[in-house]
Order: structure tokens, then sequence, then C-alpha cells
């Protein structure tokens, strides 16, 4: 599990990234309109979706010229139980302050 959150916190570092994932949170968008927003080459751009896709977040499927992207929250859930775990541990710690 230690090696997926390096993957993940490693991919959510970077804003390109975050707002890829926060455009899939809406649903699925192909890498046109993924990368539409960002004042970047596509080839750039693409270099942040793989990162995405290495790391499981992100699925693309291609179909003629077109690739599609989607959102695979089975990373985002393993990710969203650490932070409970962790955020547990935290406010059950005697010296810890809100």
């Amino acid at each position: 599990m230690a090696h997926h959150l390096d993957l993940f916190f490693g991919a959510m570092s970077d804003q390109t990234r975050r707002s890829v994932i926060e455009r899939l949170a809406a649903g699925p968008a192909t890498v046109s309109e993924l990368h539409a927003p960002h004042a970047m080459a596509l080839p750039t751009f693409m270099r942040h979706l793989k990162v995405l896709e290495d790391t499981g977040i992100v699925r693309s499927v291609k179909k003629g010229r077109v690739r599609t992207c989607f959102i695979e929250v089975g990373p985002l859930i393993e990710v969203q139980g650490w932070l409970a775990w962790q955020r547990e541990i935290w406010e059950n710690r005697k010296d810890y302050m809100t």
C-alpha cells in the first residue's frame, strides 16, 4: 500500500494533474477536452496523463482517433481510507490541538 500512496501523492503534487482529476470527477472526457484549458504543448500534457494512468487514477480508451479518459475510484478510495486512519490517530492523541 505504501508504494501506491507514494505514486498517488506524487501524481497529485502537480496542479495540472489535479485539475484533470477534478474535471474527470464530472465524467469522462477526451484528451482534447482535458488539454484545452492548459497552456502547454500536447506532448507535455500527455506526459501528465501518463503519470495519472501509471498510478491507476486514470484509465483511457482509444476508439479510432479519439482517446477518452475515465477516473478510476479504486486508488482514490485507498487513499481516502489511509487519510481516515491518519485522522483517527491524530484526533485520538491527547496532545492534538484542533
